[in-house]
């Protein structure tokens, strides 16, 4: 019983109806986009696999690792730091920093949790720390729902249906899985993204006029 309610809190927590505003971010994708990068549902899937595997969701996944094994409130600011110093751009350090405030806010207030202001991954890596919930599931599900955050976004910059949507997504559950029990061992030497061009998308986003998404 107590596994069923740890899932289900898990499952609102990262619910796009979670109020950490999600659905303003677009990771770069809408750079992308605009440069003809990705174009239809097959270039997005693929362009996701690589953010998964390669890029930031793994290093997501590392740091979300990480700030569940902190024990001591210092060691986990100067982890946040770090990974602050690691944002490829300014945009995804907002976007990180903003959500994962929200994040910890809203937790905090209705799970009586102690959390301070850190980036989304490590937000919700203590938070679950905290409930006493394994990082694995934690991290699969963070993924997945970022992933879900993307599809979303890429169906109001593309022509996509929802069907075609929800195939991407489909597609991608199984890396989320692969991603999450990959860098559940993971340490700080192991932070590093080959997803160039997505990183490029980021930074290339913040002179994006005109735009939809804060990032």
């Amino acid at each position: 019983m107590r596994d069923d309610a740890q899932l289900l809190t898990l499952a609102q927590w990262l619910s796009p109806a979670y109020p950490v505003g999600g659905f303003a971010y677009s990771h770069g994708l809408e750079s992308a986009v605009r440069a003809g990068w990705i174009a239809d549902a097959g270039g997005l899937e693929t362009w996701l696999e690589d953010v998964l595997e390669h890029g930031s969701g793994r290093a997501d996944a590392i740091w979300l690792h990480l700030a569940h094994r902190c024990a001591d409130g210092d060691d986990l600011m100067a982890l946040d730091d770090e990974a602050r110093a690691f944002a490829p751009a300014r945009e995804r350090l907002r976007e990180g920093a903003r959500q994962g405030a929200a994040f910890a806010r809203t937790t905090g207030e209705v799970w009586g949790l102690d959390l301070p202001d850190l980036l989304l991954p490590l937000a919700l890596g203590r938070a679950a720390r905290l409930m006493g919930m394994a990082p694995g599931p934690v991290a699969a599900l963070y993924l997945h729902a970022f992933a879900g955050n993307l599809v979303a976004a890429a169906q109001r910059l593309m022509p996509m249906g929802q069907t075609a949507a929800q195939r991407v997504l489909a597609g991608l559950t199984p890396l989320c899985a692969a991603v999450a029990e990959a860098t559940a061992t993971a340490d700080l030497d192991d932070i590093a993204s080959t997803a160039f061009l997505s990183d490029v998308a980021a930074m290339t986003h913040e002179t994006l006029e005109p735009r939809i998404f804060q990032s």
